[in-house]
């Protein structure tokens, strides 16, 4: 996937606007515009800092998708998208759940938006779900 099309997901699952994405990382509409539209690409190390604003792993735009990335301790944070896949619920209802606080494997912390941590140990230990650490291939 692009950096293009990870920042528009990425903006789509925050509910962020190019605006919203301009105030809170400091960078122009006009060259938001232009990374959204495939025009030009940041550099690595503002990537980086897009991604840090954003609540993200500072590689997120340069890793190939997986289903979960590692942690030195072996605890990594499940993405929201495959919580409710694994589980066969919506995303927006384990968004809720987590910012009900009634999920004992995961949170939800409220900035300028929310952002989600889903610890993939506690996950499997309360839900009896495994998780995979990487995607099959499809085809």
């Amino acid at each position: 996937m692009s950096f293009a099309e990870k920042l528009k997901v990425l903006m789509g699952e925050l509910d962020l606007s190019q605006s919203k994405l301009s105030d809170l990382t400091g960078i122009g509409k006009s060259s938001i515009s232009q990374y959204l539209s495939g025009k030009n690409e940041p550099s690595k190390d503002r990537k980086k800092e897009i991604a840090r604003k954003l609540g993200v792993q500072e590689d997120y735009f340069d890793t190939f998708e997986t289903a979960a990335t590692v942690q030195h301790d072996g605890v990594f944070n499940l993405p929201v998208t495959l919580a409710a896949k694994l589980m066969g619920k919506s995303k927006e209802w384990v968004k809720q759940g987590l910012r009900d606080g009634v999920f004992p494997w995961g949170y939800a912390v409220k900035l300028t938006n929310w952002s989600y941590f889903i610890s993939s140990v506690k996950f499997t230990e309360y839900t009896g779900i495994k998780v995979p650490l990487k995607l099959e291939s499809e085809g």
